[in-house]
């Protein structure tokens, strides 16, 4: 039996995917443009694709997909590529694009643990504040050294289930 091609998908249904996907993140905290166009790419067999090509999609203006993608690229979760011999840019989707979202969050951590560190010190570790703020570090330094612990285990574990792709 032949592989399953992308003409032969009900478009319904992977409209109905990209809408269900994108509203989960939409929950979990991300923006309903930049949750669509990230629904849209990862389900394309591509995992790319051009502004025009998610603007039909998604039935969204040019302007719409551009900020979408600037968000995404900010956030490591998309990147941009010129077509060969053309001006047109194609927005793909990686496999490691998790990987590269929460990598980008250690980033953050890092900040906000050099922040917290400076609070504690301008309020004193023995205040009440002090103390929260302690405390906050603490919980933001183990979170740290666990994705970084998580991480490793997933790359063997992505290695395991899918080889060196």
């Amino acid at each position: 039996m032949a592989e399953p091609t992308t003409a032969d998908r009900d478009p319904e249904a992977v409209s109905q995917f990209v809408e269900g996907f994108a509203a989960q993140l939409v929950e979990a905290g991300m923006q309903r443009m930049p949750a669509r166009v990230f629904a849209a790419l990862l389900a394309s067999d591509a995992g790319a694709m051009t502004s025009a090509e998610l603007g039909d999609q998604l039935q969204v203006s040019p302007a719409a997909v551009s900020g979408a993608v600037r968000y995404l690229a900010q956030q490591h979760m998309v990147s941009r590529e010129r077509e060969p011999g053309s001006r047109r840019e194609r927005y793909r989707v990686h496999s490691n694009q998790w990987y590269e979202a929460l990598t980008n969050r250690d980033a953050v951590l890092k900040r906000w643990e050099q922040a917290l560190r400076s609070g504690v010190d301008s309020l004193g570790p023995a205040t009440p504040a002090g103390h929260r703020l302690s405390e906050t570090l603490a919980f933001f330094e183990f979170v740290d050294g666990e994705i970084a612990a998580m991480m490793e285990r997933w790359r063997a574990h992505r290695e395991k289930l899918y080889g060196d792709s």
